[in-house]
């Protein structure tokens, strides 16, 4: 801040007077009919006198620098600390930038700046134009700012704004009013884009002799400064050129562009409405003085909302279509926010993503293993399930053999037969017809056996089936009765509906109740033939069949039933204690369940009981068995 007591005498302005004597007269005339008016208002004193003791703060636009700033407005400190005795007068000397700031904290009570700046603080923070500065004969305070855009002199190959294109432009700040922007609507009307057009808008800043020095020393090719800035220096006609000058009657500078309002003095929204009007009344009363600087009333300044409404700047850039940089500069604060969010969501994606991927890996790792040792347990199973077969029918051999001599015997008998009657002459064609006939018989009785005992030893993996009931337990019996010399009798007995299914593996059910059977007739070997026999129930109880095998051998007893299913366990000396086990788990495969309870009947032995769900239209989608398999160990 500079507080402006004493000031050295203001520089002298060179403007001639000439012609425009008498409209100058017209403009004295009516600003004392202003002053008067003013003075004549009810209750209001004089400006010494009415208005409170107290600091009148003028911030001022010093686009020329301090020094020159101060010297240009001492007239005004001077005249108002004459005109108002009992005020301190300080002239606040800011750049714009400063200039917005005091506004906006409110340590100004009056500004003075451009037509362009005072525009934009308009719309901005309220200011309104009490003031117009008259600055010199010549130049009416309507008409009297403009730029001016200048070449060396020696430079003949620029000449009108069209030469511009693809050349070094200086000037003082892009935000300059008669430094920039007059010429800029100028370009905007010849399709002249300065930012796109120009190989370069050279920013040299304040004071604005500087764009002079620039074009003066090869540093630009042309350069853009206030209108009679020129004419204050005497050898500018022969160091530079004026560029697409224009005419305008009465003005006494060169100008590229047309004319604007001269500076406004501006109050703002705490300021005073009394000092308001005592400032303006003191303004009035300043006479011209060496320099000719004097105020007038307010100006219009339509033509500089025209021209910021052309170019789409100041109040007037919310008209211009928004680019993605446009919005990044308006909102930047939410852009960074969402660039840190988004950044962050990102990181936090890959992150997941790669623990995901981790993850996953280490899953299928698992998998893998399990599966290995899934196919591992299924192979034992298997070669179990093998070696159990095969050990059924290792107990079972030496009957097999016995029952397969039979028929064989058969065939020798009657083959023997054959060969006596062909010796003795007594061989007929019905005695060959009929021996044939028992040959074959007793052949085919042969390979059946035979072929129940290798469909049962073969190894194979579980296939599911929907059969009949009955033909899983006639398969059973008659493989079973087909393995023993004396086989106990087996009597079976169907109870179900013909239309009856069940979907299971069927060697599995018949591995189960040939250890059933086995069981049985083990429990009864020691007493007579009406004990040894077996039977065989096939029922149909709550959404399941019931297949029970019934014998009445030694029976069981209560701590013997609640061990019967452990692995293990065994009531034979040479028993392994596995088949039962095993064969649980083959029911429970199935979704059935297999039990041991006393007969039911009082008559002694023991019933088990097989349950099998019954097979449903969904049960195509039932789950496959478990792999595991029953080892047909005859065990109880």
């Amino acid at each position: 801040m500079v507080a402006l007591a004493e000031l050295p005498v203001p520089i002298e302005r060179s403007f001639s007077v000439g012609a425009f004597a008498g409209a100058r007269f017209l403009r004295c005339v009516l600003t004392v009919v202003a002053v008067l008016l003013l003075f004549a208002a009810p209750g209001l004193a004089a400006p010494s006198a009415g208005a409170p003791a107290g600091e009148i703060r003028i911030g001022v636009l010093a686009f020329l620098g301090a020094e020159t700033t101060v010297v240009e407005w001492s007239p005004v400190v001077k005249h108002l600390q004459t005109a108002l005795p009992g005020r301190k007068i300080s002239l606040v000397l800011l750049d714009r930038q400063g200039l917005d700031d005091a506004v906006a904290a409110g340590t100004v009570d009056f500004i003075i700046t451009n037509p362009g700046h005072y525009i934009e603080l308009e719309a901005k923070s309220g200011a309104s134009r009490i003031l117009t500065l008259d600055a010199s004969p010549g130049r009416a305070p309507e008409r009297a700012i403009g730029s001016a855009v200048i070449t060396r002199a020696d430079r003949q190959e620029v000449r009108a704004f069209d030469d511009l294109r693809g050349r070094r432009v200086a000037i003082v700040a892009r935000e300059g009013f008669g430094g920039y922007q007059t010429v800029r609507r100028e370009l905007a009307s010849l399709g002249i884009d300065p930012e796109r057009d120009f190989a370069e808008l050279k920013t040299v800043g304040f004071p604005m002799s500087q764009v002079l020095e620039a074009v003066a020393n090869g540093d630009a090719d042309a350069g853009i400064v206030r209108a009679c800035l020129l004419e204050s220096r005497p050898e500018w006609a022969t160091a530079f050129r004026v560029i697409g000058m224009r005419d305008e009657p009465g003005f006494p500078c060169a100008t590229s562009t047309r004319l604007y309002p001269d500076w406004p003095l501006a109050t703002l929204r705490d300021t005073s409405p009394a000092l308001a009007k005592t400032v303006a009344i003191a303004l009035l009363a300043m006479a011209p003085d060496e320099n000719g600087m004097a105020w007038s009333v307010p100006a219009d300044y339509q033509s500089v909302h025209e021209m910021f409404r052309e170019l789409q700047i100041g109040p007037y850039a919310n008209l211009r279509e928004p680019t993605l940089m446009m919005l990044a500069e308006r909102y930047w604060p939410w852009v960074a926010f969402l660039a840190v969010l988004l950044s962050a969501w990102i990181l936090y994606t890959v992150r997941v993503e790669h623990l995901v991927h981790l993850r996953t890996a280490e899953l299928r790792a698992a998998l893998a293993v399990r599966e290995a040792l899934e196919a591992r347990m299924r192979a034992g199973q298997e070669q179990a399930d093998h070696l159990a077969r095969l050990s059924v029918l290792g107990e079972l051999s030496g009957t097999l053999a016995h029952e397969l001599n039979q028929p064989l015997a058969a065939i020798g008998n009657y083959a023997e037969s054959l060969h006596r009657r062909v010796d003795n002459g007594r061989l007929t064609d019905e005695a060959v017809r009929e021996a044939s006939s028992e040959i074959a018989g007793q052949a085919e009785r042969a390979a059946t056996i035979l072929g129940r005992i290798r469909g049962f030893a073969k190894k194979r993996a579980a296939v599911r089936e929907v059969v009949a009931p009955r033909e899983i337990v006639g398969e059973a019996v008659a493989l079973f009765r087909g393995m023993l010399a004396n086989a106990p009798a087996v009597e079976v007995t169907d109870e179900l509906p013909p239309s009856t299914s069940v979907e299971v593996d069927s060697l599995q059910i018949q591995q189960v109740l040939l250890n059933l059977l086995k069981n049985g007739y083990d429990a009864a070997r020691g007493f007579g033939p009406e004990r040894q026999r077996l039977i065989v129930t096939i029922s149909r109880g709550d959404g399941n069949v019931r297949i029970v095998v019934r014998d009445f051998g030694t029976g069981l007893d209560a701590a013997t039933r609640e061990r019967l299913f452990e692995p293990f366990f065994s009531t034979k000396p040479d028993g392994l204690g596995l088949g039962l086990s095993i064969c649980r788990t083959i029911a429970e495969a199935h979704r059935g369940r297999l039990t041991a309870e006393p007969a039911a009947d009082g008559r002694g032995g023991a019933e088990f009981i097989l349950s099998l769900p019954l097979s449903t239209a969904a049960s195509s989608s039932t789950p496959p068995l478990s792999e595991s398999r029953c080892a047909n160990v005859p065990d109880r």
